[in-house]
Parts: structure tokens; sequence; C-alpha cells
């Protein structure tokens, strides 16, 4: 195939003209492809050469050899070069001698374009006759040779990477500014052109677009755009790239992985690697993974983005890598990188982790185990994921040389305490056993990590230190039994210490210091823990609040189950389980089991309604050791169930079953079994009695559970009729052994239950009142309700001694009084007057006495006459009426007419009602037998 040829320069007056025009152009040439050529084909000198250069001066103008595509898709190569003067012996003729490629087509052997630079079949002058002769193919340039290309690929090593970054976006069409390189000799930028053919595709670099020179390169039309230092300047049009090679270079790093192994083949002399790749893979030299691999068999160090491309190559093509080559790459990788610090911002580690999880096995040892070394240190230095090896993946030289390069930092990443418990730390612990390196040590703290985080909680205000893994005072209570104070066999918290459940201790709104026997005060604050003792502190109110009889304790709550945020299996918030990486150490790791479920168990002692919440149903392997009880109790405690019907005695059996060890062995597991079946309300006074009998006063002594049991008892309701008898019980079994601050509050519940039976005795009010009195700390309002309730329902029964009453009108007491109103509103009461006149007689004596006594009692009887006594009476049948004042006669002491004139409707029964409220004194002739008469202005008698 001949190539058609344009010849172009200034020319003497012929059929097409004078001055510039195509002299010479081979036949068949349309006339559309020698207009746009024109415009192609110019050149102007560099402004900095001489005007009127001799011949040996013409030699250093640049020379603009161009491959430009044409608007029918076809190619025009150029050479122009400067000639000088022209035929008139004007300054300032050039030279162009082109060849068109039509499109579709190639040079001839599908040579580059940029090959042919300097070939000598380009001519610098018409050929004469005007026609130029046949040219089937251009034979390459002697300059750009392998040798010549390495040389000038190693002066511009610094500058490299960067080119190639911008030629890989500007042929892959991302980034379609034109690329400026501006350098002293245009031989150079046709040096520049070379590599880029290099290292592009062929089909990418057939189709590159080139200049090696123009002074005006905003006018140029091709992709690569060569310039001198005297060419205009580009720097600041936004569409171009500029490369001045006749500077400093730059020196920021480059980011294109594929551009910097372009840049390394380069300066390593190998280019061969290009044509390599590309005929081995497809024409696809740009993927920079398939690059990579080729250039690390071939001995070229590399960066580590690189590197870690390499390795994701060749694991996804293991199986297609020759053996040589797979070997040579794998020897490669397991050096470390050029620059590589171990940072976890590097994609290298983790690539190499994957390349040897698909390699290891599948190899020989040999092979892989200096990669799984350069894998091991990397994940350990750069805190990387540390892949899961067995003994097979290393050599004993290996192994013995980690070791010693790896332990100190073995050690430290396991016991750092900044870093997780889990995870990366399990993972270092098993390295360390696969490299023999001891850490038996670190253990203990180490487990402690992880029970803290596996239970997410710092220890709570309750909590003792001495029941904290990791703390002081856990290491002090690992002496066993035998630590100072411990009560509890086989416990090494002392029973003291031991902490209560999350109830709160009931309270009574009051100051935060009352005076003794000051009505309406309660103990402030008091918590309900099982750390209350004589002597022993009290939190302040502020931190638990007051609370409401009953508003802590939700009775209604389904038996057998935990309040809310327990976290039980099945539960809406349970937990997740634990990690499988975590189940796997402690069932492959006896040492690390052991000293993770001491530091539970210690932690499930102080707070196992917390432990349970996170380690119910979790899967720990509790059954592979025994002991642990507090731990077994809490993971396998929600699985114990229980008889059916939510009977929480029988959960607690129950669970103290899943414990493996008897509670007479070890008190303290009853303990932590009470406050997992009963986490966030007391048990009612009924299954708290049962307890007490049935476990005997010894257990809960020894357990810890004693206060317990009296917290349940002062917590109850108003409407749990067996709490005096369990503090009755409490009282017997405890006798000299209860918080004096306890004591009280027991006594009046005791007393409350024996108000209308043959064991109230006398002055039933003054022995409420000096109990509650005597008390060391305020009773909880719940008790006092209770016990005021039960005596008000005493003063409103029949009979009732004057004494009992006149006690009442003069102490005063307004919760007394505010009972007793409550009761005479109720409806007992109410049921009473509708169907008893003796009963109604004897309200109307009851309420119309000890006028004057107290401004409390005035108030309390005049308002139970009003509002309770008077619309009974009024609803009574006529023979109702009638026996009530019959029972009023045989009282005697003109009650009747007292009687009568309260009652008496109108206006005057009103002011009589009024008088009798106001406390007129009855006459004392008309006194009983036996009376007692009120001393004068409410003093003692």
């Amino acid at each position: 195939m001949s190539l058609a040829q344009l010849h172009y320069t200034s020319a003497p007056p012929g059929p097409d003209g004078s001055g510039f025009r195509f002299t010479a152009v081979s036949p068949g040439v349309p006339a559309t492809l020698l207009r746009e050529a024109e415009q192609l084909i110019g050149y102007e000198p560099p402004r900095d050469l001489p005007d009127r250069p001799d011949a040996e001066q013409l030699k250093s103008f640049p020379k603009a050899f161009s491959c430009t595509e044409l608007s029918d898709g076809g190619r025009l190569l150029c050479r122009s070069v400067y000639t000088g003067a022209d035929y008139s012996g004007r300054w300032g003729n050039f030279h162009a001698h082109a060849v068109h490629l039509p499109p579709g087509t190639r040079l001839p052997d599908g040579a580059l374009p940029i090959t042919v630079w300097e070939s000598p079949r380009w001519a610098e002058a018409t050929p004469p006759g005007g026609r130029p002769e046949p040219v089937d193919r251009i034979e390459p340039s002697r300059l750009l040779r392998r040798d010549g290309l390495v040389a000038f690929a190693r002066s511009r090593a610094d500058r490299l990477a960067a080119f190639f970054a911008d030629l890989r976006t500007l042929t892959d069409g991302s980034d379609v500014r034109q690329l400026v390189l501006v350098e002293r000799d245009s031989a150079d930028v046709a040096q520049w052109i070379a590599l880029a053919c290099t290292v592009l595709p062929r089909e990418q670099a057939h189709r590159l677009t080139f200049t090696t020179y123009t002074r005006r390169p905003q006018q140029a039309r091709q992709q690569i755009v060569g310039a001198l230092p005297s060419s205009e300047p580009v720097g600041h049009d936004h569409r171009f790239r500029v490369h001045d090679c006749t500077g400093r270079a730059a020196g920021e790093p480059v980011a294109d992985a594929w551009a910097e192994v372009c840049a390394r083949i380069w300066t390593a002399g190998r280019p061969e690697l290009f044509r390599d790749t590309a005929r081995d893979l497809g024409d696809t030299a740009d993927d920079v993974g398939r690059l990579a691999v080729t250039a690390l068999a071939g001995g070229i160090a590399l960066p580590p983005a690189a590197r870690a491309a390499a390795a994701r190559r060749a694991a996804a093509r293991a199986g297609d890598l020759p053996e040589p080559t797979l070997t040579a790459l794998l020897g490669e990788l397991a050096r470390a990188a050029d620059g590589d610090d171990g940072s976890t911002g590097s994609e290298e580690p983790a690539a190499l982790a994957a390349l040897l999880a698909r390699l290891d096995g599948h190899v020989p040892t040999a092979v892989s185990a200096p990669l799984a070394a350069r894998v091991l240190t990397l994940a350990v230095r750069g805190r990387g994921p540390v892949p899961a090896l067995g003994a097979g993946s290393l050599t004993p030289e290996v192994r013995a040389a980690l070791a010693r390069d790896l332990a100190p930092v073995l050690r430290h990443g396991i016991a750092d305490p900044a870093g997780p418990a889990t995870g990366r730390p399990l993972s270092l612990l098993h390295l360390a056993d696969l490299l023999d390196v001891d850490c038996t040590d670190l253990l203990p703290e180490f487990a402690g990590r992880i029970a803290r985080e596996l239970v997410r909680t710092e220890p709570a205000h309750e909590t003792p230190d001495a029941v904290v893994p990791g703390s002081a005072g856990a290491r002090s209570a690992a002496a066993g039994p035998e630590a100072p104070g411990s009560a509890v066999p086989g416990s090494a918290v002392p029973r003291s210490e031991m902490p209560g459940p999350a109830w709160p201790r009931p309270t009574h709104p009051g100051s935060d210091h009352p005076a003794p026997g000051q009505p309406g005060t309660a103990r402030a604050g008091a918590s309900l823990s099982g750390t209350s003792r004589p002597g022993s502190a009290r939190p302040e109110a502020a931190q638990q609040g007051p609370a409401r009889p009953g508003a802590d304790h939700p009775r209604s709550a389904q038996p057998g189950t935990s309040g809310p945020g327990s976290g039980r299996p099945g539960s809406a918030d349970s937990p997740p389980p634990c990690p499988p990486a975590l189940l796997d150490a402690l069932r492959g790791h006896p040492a690390l089991r052991t000293a993770l479920f001491g530091a539970l168990d210690a932690l499930a002692k102080a707070q196992p309604a917390v432990v349970a919440g996170r380690l119910a149903g979790s899967g720990l392997p509790v059954a592979l050791d025994p002991g642990f009880p507090h731990l077994r109790m809490c993971v396998l405690g929600g699985a114990a169930g229980g008889p059916a019907g939510g009977d929480r005695r029988g959960r607690l059996r129950a669970v103290l079953h899943t414990a493996g060890v008897s509670p007479h062995a070890d008190p303290a597991v009853l303990h932590t079994a009470f406050r997992l079946v009963w986490p966030d309300e007391p048990p009612t006074g009924e299954e708290a009695s049962l307890l007490l009998n049935e476990l005997g006063s010894d257990a809960h002594r020894l357990a810890g559970t004693r206060d317990l049991l009296v917290a349940a008892a002062l917590a109850a309701p108003a409407e749990d009729t067996a709490a005096p008898l369990l503090a009755a019980d409490l009282l017997r079994c405890f006798t000299t052994e209860l918080d004096p601050a306890d004591r009280a509050p027991l006594l009046l519940l005791e007393y409350a239950a024996l108000l209308g039976t043959d064991g109230e005795g006398e002055n039933w009010v003054e022995r409420v009142r000096a109990l509650r009195d005597g008390a060391v700390e305020p009773v909880p309002e719940q008790v006092t309700r209770r016990v005021y309730d039960a005596l008000a329902r005493r003063l409103l029964a029949v009979p009732v001694p004057e004494s009992e009453l006149y006690a009442l009108a003069r102490s005063g007491d307004t919760a007394l009084l505010a009972a007793y109103e409550r009761a005479a509103r109720g409806p007992a009461v109410a049921e009473r007057l509708r169907t008893a006149p003796s009963y109604v007689a004897a309200r109307f004596c009851d309420w119309s006495a000890y006028q004057g006594t107290h401004p409390g009692w005035e108030t309390t009887r005049t308002a139970l006459l009003a509002k309770v006594l008077r619309p009974a009476v009024r609803a009574l049948p006529a023979e109702d009426r009638t026996a009530v004042e019959e029972a009023l006669r045989r009282t005697g002491r003109g009650r009747l007419d007292a009687y009568r004139a309260w009652n008496r409707p109108g206006a005057l029964g009103r002011l009589a009602g009024r008088l009798t409220g106001r406390g007129r004194r009855e006459d004392e002739r008309a006194s009983w037998p036996g009376d007692v008469q009120p001393p004068a202005d409410g003093g003692d008698r």
C-alpha cells in the first residue's frame, strides 16, 4: 500500500501560485484534505533563536513532528522543519512533509506513529518534478532505542509518575485537558511520547495524538503538546496540564498506583515488561494489578499501593499464574516495601492477608511461610487484622524469628488498656500461642477487661471495689474465704459488703434530719441494699429520692419475671450473644477461660441482674469448667424456668440448681439467686415469710439476705397482709442482730397485726406513737400508714376504751388523725352506720367528746359529725332513729338532749350543731361514773 504524501513550503510562482503552498501531492488526495492539512502543518520558529541562522544554527531549531486526527477519522503524520530563507531570500521558510493515514489504517507493520520520528524517509525539500516518490513503509528512527529511552527515563525519574498519571486520565477520558511538555529540545518531547506509547495499551497508543513542538500551545489540537521555554505560556489556562521539565519538579506524591508502577519499570530498565503484560493478558497493560504482578515477579520494588494491587490480582488469579511467576511474586511481597511503615492507612496488609488466606495450604509451606511472616508482622505492628493461621503455616525457623521479633508488641497489644478487650487482642493471644510467646501473667487483667466489656457497665455506687474485676479490691478478694471480715464460706466478699438489689428503700417525705417523734417523717434516702448494719452510713435522700408506697414495686408484674431492661432471653432488649471469636478463644484457651470466668463470676456476684441481662443466653461455655456458681446462675438461670404458674420461689430453687453448689456450702449463691429472681422489686410478704421458714434464719444470715427480707417487709404495700407476719418472724429469728433503725418499723408492723386481737394489750395509741418516736431513723411511710390505718380501724370498733379515744384526741398527731378520719369515711363505717343504730349512738358520743382538747381533734371530729354522721342519721328510717335515741337515753348524762339539739332541723338545729361542735362542755352533774375529765387547757393530767 502506497502512502499518500504532502509537501508544503514557500515556493516560486507556478500554476498553484506563489508563497506557501503544497509543492508536491500524491495523486488522488482530495482538496478537502489539503485545506484541513494546511491548518495543521505550519511552523513558527522559536523567538529566542537567531533570525538569520547559518547552516550549523539551523540544526538547533526544534522539529515539529505531529500526529493529528482529521475530521474524517484519519490521521495526518507530519514533520515540519525550519529551512531559513525561501527562494526569494525572505527568512522564515519551513518545509512540511506529511503522510495521510485513512480511517482504520495504520503504518505498515503496525508501527506506532512515534516510532517514525526522524525516520530517513522524511524529506526536508520538495522532490524534483513536484511528484512524491511512492512510499509503502516508513522505517523507524534509530534515535528512539531501548537504551536511550531507559537513560532518558532515569534522567526524568522524579517526573515520570506524575506524567503517567495525567496520561492515564487523558486517554481514558476522565480528564480531557491537553498535556503540555516543556523541554529545551523537541527530541526530548519525542522521547516522552515514546515512553507514553510504551506504557499505554496498544490501541490507545495508536490513537494518541501529539506534536513535538509548537510556538503557540493554545492553538494546538493534539493531546500531547511539546513546547520550548520560549513558547507562549499556558500555565494559567484551565485547558492544559503543564509538565515543565526545564525547572524544578513539584515533588508532590502521586496517588495513581498504575503510574507509579510504570515509572518504576522504566527506571528499572525493564520496558519489555509492558510488552509481556500486553501479550500475556490481552492488551491490558493499564491494569495496575496485572502490571504490578509482572513487575514484582521481575524483581522490581513497588510502593505499598501497587503491592496491594498485585496481591489482590494474585489472589483472584492464583490458579492462572505460572509457578515461577507465583514463587517470585510471593518472595517479593514477603520483603518490606519502600516507604511502608505498617500504618493502618495502607491497603497492603489486608491484600496480603487475603492472598495468604487464598494460598495457605495450597502451596508448599516453604513458599508461603515468608509471606505469612510478613502478613503477621504488618498486622501486629500496624494494628491491622490478624489472620487466623495454623501451626502448618510457618516453618520452625520463621516461627522462631517471629517470636523474637514480635513478642514485645504482642504482649503490649494484649495488655493495652486503651484498646478493645475482644477482637484484636484475642487474635493477638492466638498468635502468641502459635509463636509460643508466654502471656500467662497478662491474663488476669486481660480477662477483667473482657468481662467489663461483655457486661458493659461501670461499677455501681452500691458495688464495693472488692468485687470489681481488675480493681485492687478484686485482687485482694482473690485471697479466698480466709479474707479478713469474710463471714460467707467460700466467698471473698465480706457479708457486710454484699451489694443489694436495685429496690429503693421505702421513704417518707419529711426533713432530712427530723426530730425524734415528729409525725410525718421517715428514714430519708436509705437504700434498700444489703449493706445496712449498725453504725453503717446510709446514702442521702438526694441519691434515691422519696418513693411512694408501691410506686417502684409493680406488684402487677407477672411473678417470676424481671423488670424492664433485665435483658432476659426472649425480651425485647435481649443482648446479642458473645462474639464467636471469644467463644472460640475460650474453648481453645483454658487459662483465658478460667481467668475470664473468675472475673465474670465476681461481677455476677456484685451485679447479678446486670450480668444476667447481658449474658443470659450468650452461649458462654460455663459447663466446661467447674465452679463459678454466680456466673452459672446468670448465664443459665434465664433458661432454668421454674414451676408453672409463675412461682418465684420455685424459680429461686431452679436458679440455685444451676449454680452447681448448695447454698449451705456456699451461702453467697443464695444472695445472688435472690437478686436474680427479684431484681427490680422485693418479694411479697408471703414469699419472704416462706423463704425465711423454708431455708432457716442461719442460711439467710450467712448469705447476707436477711436485710433483703427486712427490706421486703418494710417496702410491702398496705394490701400485702402477710407483711406483719413477716415482721414478727424477722423479730423472732433475728432478735439481737437487727439494725436498730429497722427494729422499730418491724415492731410497728407486728403490732398492726395484733390490734383487735387478744394480744393488743392497752394504751394502743401511746404504744404506737412511742415506737414511732423512739425509732433511730424516720419510719418508712408505708409502715406508718399501715399501723395508723390499723389503729384507726381499732378506734372505730365497738367497744373502745375512753382512754384510747382521749389519747387520740390529745395527741394531735396529724397523720394519725388523718388515718382516723379516712377510716371513718370508709365503706365499712358507712355500712355499720346504716345498719346498726347502737353504732350511730357510739359514734356520736365519740365525735362529740373532748371538745377543745386539741385543734386537730376539733377539726377532725366536727368534720365527721357534719360530713359522715349527719348524712347517715338523716338517711335512717324512723324506727332506727328511735333506736338511736333509745341507746343514747341509756347512757344518761344528757347525751340524748345534746343529740336532739345537734340533730334538730332548721337554723336552730344547725346553730346547736355548731355550738356542739365548738366544744360546749357537758354538765358535770351528768357525768358517768369512771368518766375521765379532760384537764384544763389541754395540759397533762
